[in-house]
């Protein structure tokens, strides 16, 4: 056989252990059934500007591990995500902070918001949320969840708030400190030049293809490697044999403006549930751009079919069940690695997925440079 590893898919899992394996002197072929490389994380420039052709796209975490190690592929910025919330016009600062609370009731310190959210609170006291509103407003009160979280969510998942389970938001970011940047962690920022030069830096070495499916022509490409390393949808592997996994999707409208600045922001959040998209991005904002003119993409949630881009797991109990079902499958197949969102069922972060490719990379590989 020609290459040591067929890499199914092109995305942060599969670019990370093609690189630490051809560190180790193996040899890497890396199809992607799309007609680009990157996976998600792809990016078109156009005029200047690196549009996130798959959704925002901006990388945190607080393993200085991942961090030192995706920082060798490209320098950083230092972009902070301050999204902003739109409620028929209406703007509130995300996450729920301070700021927040003064925009929603005009109070001032944590005491009297805290007193808003405590009397907000309803009969839920000390009992245990039972679904996605009552998690909600024992967080943060009935005005914010009406306002910012009701319609949001219903769109996202197109279902009443009262039928999603409560851990989907059970770490819903909530500040009683005057404080807009959304994300907890130490490290953040987006790669300077976007993260195309990330990717190519990770699979430069390895034999790649473009516009190939593995599920179709897998007698094929079986015979081309020692042994595979699968990140494409599991029940898609199987045949959905099993059944087929549920999954949110999304639709993407890209617009150009000849504008310099179309809404001041990076991302802009629709709570209301009339409005069909659920965020408007303004890239160029990403790498705090100048150009004269900019590009927003509106970001619509779908309904999801098979053969169609998969974005967000279902993680209920039934889909998990059937997952845990299709991962006994996947024990049985010896020459191959399963790994990522699509494989995994799982909602990954950036630095998530990165830190289980390296992982499973050691497992396999017996080492990981510089550790």
């Amino acid at each position: 056989m020609k290459y040591d590893y067929l890499i199914v898919g092109s995305g942060l899992f599969g670019s990370v252990f093609a690189h630490e394996a051809m560190k180790c002197g193996k040899r890497c072929l890396i199809i992607d059934k799309r007609s680009h490389v990157g996976g998600n994380v792809y990016c078109e420039n156009k005029d200047g500007i690196n549009i996130h052709m798959y959704g925002a796209h901006i990388f945190h975490t607080n393993n200085r591990k991942i961090w030192d190690y995706i920082k060798a592929f490209a320098d950083f910025n230092q972009y902070v995500n301050s999204p902003l919330a739109n409620y028929r016009g209406e703007l509130y600062n995300l996450p729920f902070n301070m700021n927040t609370f003064h925009q929603m009731w005009g109070c001032r310190t944590p005491s009297e918001a805290r007193t808003i959210i405590d009397g907000q609170k309803r009969q839920y006291g000390s009992c245990v949320p039972q679904n996605l509103e009552e998690q909600a407003i024992s967080l943060v009160g009935e005005d914010i969840y009406k306002k910012l979280i009701k319609g949001y969510t219903e769109k996202q998942w197109h279902k009443d708030c009262t039928e999603l389970p409560a851990f989907i938001i059970r770490r819903l970011p909530v500040r009683y400190r005057y404080d807009n940047n959304y994300f907890n962690d130490r490290y953040q920022g987006i790669p300077i030049g976007g993260y195309n030069k990330i990717i190519g830096r990770l699979t430069l070495g390895a034999d790649i293809e473009i516009n190939a499916d593995f599920n179709k022509n897998r007698d094929f490409y079986r015979n081309t490697a020692i042994k595979i390393v699968y990140t494409g949808p599991v029940d898609e592997y199987f045949d959905y044999t099993l059944g087929e996994l549920e999954y949110r999707g999304l639709r993407f409208e890209t617009q150009y403006m000849e504008m310099e600045n179309y809404q001041g922001v990076a991302v802009m959040n629709f709570t209301d549930r009339k409005i069909p998209y659920t965020r408007v991005i303004e890239h160029k904002h990403f790498e705090f751009g100048t150009q004269p003119v900019t590009y927003v993409t509106y970001e619509y949630p779908c309904s999801y079919k098979r053969g169609q881009d998969a974005y967000y797991p279902i993680n209920d109990g039934k889909n998990q069940k059937l997952y845990n079902e299709y991962k006994m499958l996947t024990i049985k197949e010896d020459n191959v690695l399963f790994g990522g969102r699509l494989a995994e069922y799982k909602y990954y972060n950036m630095d998530q997925v990165i830190n289980s490719a390296l992982k499973i990379s050691e497992n396999e590989l017996g080492r990981i440079d510089g550790e």
